[in-house]
C-alpha cells in the first residue's frame, strides 16, 4: 500500500508541476531542434555507446549482468520518445489540414522510430527472458524514465522557463516514484507465509492418519 501511494504522489507531483510544451508550428521546427549540437551529440553518443555494449558485452555479459541489456533498451527508449513526439506531431498537424508527411524530415524521424522500437523491443524481451520481470521492470523504468528526462531537457529545454523550486519539486516527485517502485519489488512477496502453504506428500512418504472417527 505503501508503495503504491508513493508512486500515485509521485507521478501527481511531476504532472502538476511539468514545464509548458513548446508550441511546434511544423516537423521542420522539431528537425531544428534535432540538429543542434547538443543534442546531436547525445545522440552519436548513444549510438556508440549501445553499439559496444552489443559488440563487446553481450556475448560476454548479457546473460549475468541485468543493465547490459536494460542499458540498451534506456539508451535506445530515449531516442525512440524523442522521435515519436516527432511523428505524433506531424500525424497532428497532418490531420489539422498541414500536410507534414510531404517533408523528408518526417520519414526520417519515422525511421527513426521503427529502428529504434525494434531493437528496444529485442532485447527487453531477452532481459524478460532471461531475468526475473519483478526485477527487470523497475530497473528498466528508473532507467528510461531517467534518459528520457534527460534527453528531453537537451533537445526541447523544457525546463529553461521553470525556476529552482518547480524543478526541485520535479524531482523530488520522480525519486518518490522511484522510491515506490522499489519497495513494490521489495515488497512482492510479503505476507507468502509457509503456514498457508499445504503440505505435499509423496509415494515414499507415510501419510498421516487420524485416530478421531
Amino acid at each position: 500500500m505503501l508503495g503504491c501511494a508513493l508512486c500515485v504522489v509521485g507521478s501527481t507531483t511531476i504532472v502538476l508541476h511539468a514545464p509548458k510544451e513548446r508550441n511546434i508550428e511544423s516537423v521542420k521546427q522539431v528537425w531544428q531542434l534535432a540538429t543542434e549540437p547538443g543534442f546531436i551529440v547525445y545522440f552519436w553518443v548513444v549510438l556508440v555507446v549501445v553499439a559496444v555494449i552489443i559488440f563487446r558485452y553481450v556475448p560476454r555479459y548479457g546473460q549475468t549482468h541485468l543493465i547490459v541489456y536494460i542499458g540498451i533498451c534506456s539508451l535506445m527508449g530515449s531516442l525512440t520518445v524523442m522521435g515519436v513526439k516527432a511523428v505524433g506531431i506531424a500525424l497532428k498537424l497532418s490531420f489539422g489540414g498541414m500536410d507534414q508527411f510531404k517533408y523528408y524530415e518526417t520519414w526520417i524521424f519515422t525511421a527513426i522510430v521503427i529502428f529504434c522500437c525494434l531493437l528496444q523491443v529485442n532485447y527487453l524481451n531477452k532481459a524478460l527472458d532471461t531475468f526475473n520481470t519483478a526485477v527487470v521492470c523497475p530497473v528498466y523504468y528508473v532507467m528510461f524514465t531517467t534518459l528520457t528526462i534527460f534527453v528531453s531537457m537537451i533537445m526541447f529545454k523544457d525546463w529553461d522557463s521553470q525556476g529552482g523550486t518547480e524543478i526541485a519539486t520535479e524531482l523530488c516527485g520522480f525519486i518518490t516514484i522511484i522510491s515506490g517502485t522499489f519497495l513494490l519489488h521489495k515488497t512482492k512477496d510479503m505476507g507468502n507465509s509457509s503456514n498457508g502453504i499445504l503440505p505435499v506428500y509423496t509415494t515414499s512418504d507415510p501419510i498421516p492418519i487420524s485416530s478421531s472417527r
